[in-house]
């Protein structure tokens, strides 16, 4: 099936559902591929049998992150709550959800991969979260980073903006195998791991798992997006970052 800016594909004969970011090469979040993600997601509510919800990207790259042009001032409002609500839909779905990763997995690209329950990377994958370079920062990889990774790997991350490769990645626990066919090693892992399974076990055993993870996403994201909103944006430096990495020229930092 096609949606803008998406593909979807049965696999696992039907037990999963892979989502594929098809706006290649940067496969970037804009609202146009945020709506689809929505709709799907929407329509998965019905299937009962679903097992795994599987993410990759078209092309040589997973994602480069968010439309950054839809980061500005007068338009982040409307990109955060898209974005942040595709994550509240995920947690109420509550299926398993997995990633495969090649080429740039960065800023919300690498917040969607690295919020699913598995991630399986080739070897020349990088992740990072870059937000900080452009004066801003990554809500959800704030809130969700510490929990996978601890909160001094998550700092070094979201305060550096740094990329770390595959190798390093997989030695803090970002991603959980590295492959050189990463779509054959998830679809053998799910085949061993997740359909044998009830499908219905599976869901309550999500929601289980996840039970903590799921209720801080719930009540301290919105209270980070308002602190983003309100008080970041309000900043010169963070718009002056947002308008030098759309100009193409280096910022001009005031401190303020």
């Amino acid at each position: 099936m096609s949606e803008t800016k998406i593909r979807t594909e049965e696999v696992l004969g039907g037990a999963g559902l892979r989502v594929v970011l098809d706006a290649p090469k940067a496969n970037v979040l804009d609202s146009a591929m945020m709506g689809s993600i929505h709709r799907v997601l929407d329509e998965a509510k019905g299937r009962s049998g679903l097992k795994l919800l599987w993410f990759s990207g078209a092309g040589d790259h997973f994602s480069f992150g968010a439309s950054v042009p839809e980061h500005v001032r007068d338009r982040a409002p409307a990109m955060l709550k898209a974005f942040h609500g595709l994550f509240f839909k995920l947690a109420d779905l509550a299926v398993v959800t997995a990633a495969t990763v090649r080429g740039r997995c960065l800023g919300g690209g690498m917040e969607l991969a690295t919020f699913c329950h598995r991630v399986v990377a080739h070897p020349s994958a990088v992740l990072g979260q870059p937000e900080i370079q452009l004066a801003v920062l990554p809500p959800v990889a704030s809130l969700i980073l510490p929990s996978r990774i601890g909160q001094a790997r998550a700092d070094d991350l979201v305060l550096t903006g740094r990329s770390v490769a595959a190798a390093e990645a997989l030695a803090m626990g970002l991603i959980d195998e590295v492959a050189e066919d990463p779509d054959a090693a998830l679809t053998a892992w799910a085949e061993r791991e997740l359909v044998p399974k009830s499908a219905a076990a599976l869901r309550y055993a999500v929601r289980a798992a996840r039970w903590r993870f799921n209720q801080t996403l719930r009540t301290e994201l919105p209270a980070v997006e308002k602190a983003y909103l309100e008080e970041l944006m309000a900043t010169h430096d963070a718009n002056e970052g947002l308008a030098a990495f759309l100009e193409k020229r280096p910022p001009r930092f005031t401190n303020n």
